[in-house]
């Protein structure tokens, strides 16, 4: 049985997310949950915390720290 579903029949509520709204750019504010999912870490407290202490020390850059 087939997952995949065609594009005719796929509701209207059923789009893909604008990509600026998947990215964080330097140039603007990071969160601490940016900083969090963007290592591929679970959004918790005790990686919250990580992130802040990061973002404190390194400020936005420490996001493109993270990239190969």
């Amino acid at each position: 049985m087939s997952t995949s579903t065609p594009e005719g029949s796929r509701s209207s509520d059923d789009h893909c997310t604008p990509d600026a709204l998947l990215h964080s750019a330097p140039s603007r504010d990071v969160s601490p949950e940016d900083l969090v999912m963007a290592a591929g870490r679970d959004v918790n407290p005790k990686n919250l915390e990580w992130a802040r202490r990061k973002l404190e020390t390194e400020g936005p850059a420490a996001v493109e720290k993270l990239l190969p």
